[in-house]
């Protein structure tokens, strides 16, 4: 068991949910088009120039990532990933958010009723990510901190 203390973004806890992990950063509208636009419930991830996370399932994962990539679009993808329940369980940032993403996971926290229920930590640090494994479980304290059981 490791524990990681980083910085709370979306406040909440989750208990024991399965690790998927990047080591690139998440290009937020290639991973999650299919779910938000085409119905895809499992939301499988749609980018191929991601070979860690391609094809994988997101939904209900402690989805573990350096950082988000890409589109100015990536706060409002977060946001509607929320708003239609398709989000991960988490999302734990080895680096600090980058400010749309933050923005978009804060708003759905204000914004929709019962909150985005997705807790987000940051700057957990490099270790975080050299440490956690895809398949390990991951809990997560209201704290920020972050246990890799």
């Amino acid at each position: 068991m490791k524990k990681f203390v980083g910085r709370v973004v979306a406040p909440g806890e989750v208990r024991h949910v399965e690790a998927l992990v990047s080591h690139g950063g998440l290009n937020t509208l290639a991973s999650f088009q299919g779910a938000l636009q085409f119905g895809d419930k499992k939301v499988k991830c749609g980018d191929q120039s991601n070979p860690d996370l391609y094809g994988k399932e997101m939904a209900g994962k402690a989805l573990c990532i350096p950082q988000t990539i890409g589109s100015t679009t990536g706060g409002l993808v977060l946001y509607c990933a929320c708003s239609m329940r398709r989000q991960p369980s988490c999302m734990l940032f080895s680096k600090p958010i980058d400010s749309l993403a933050g923005a978009g996971v804060i708003l759905a926290d204000v914004w929709l009723d019962g909150g985005a229920q997705m807790p987000v930590i940051d700057s957990l640090g490099d270790e975080f990510l050299e440490t956690v494994k895809t398949g390990d479980k991951i809990t997560v304290e209201s704290d920020g901190t972050v246990i890799i059981e």
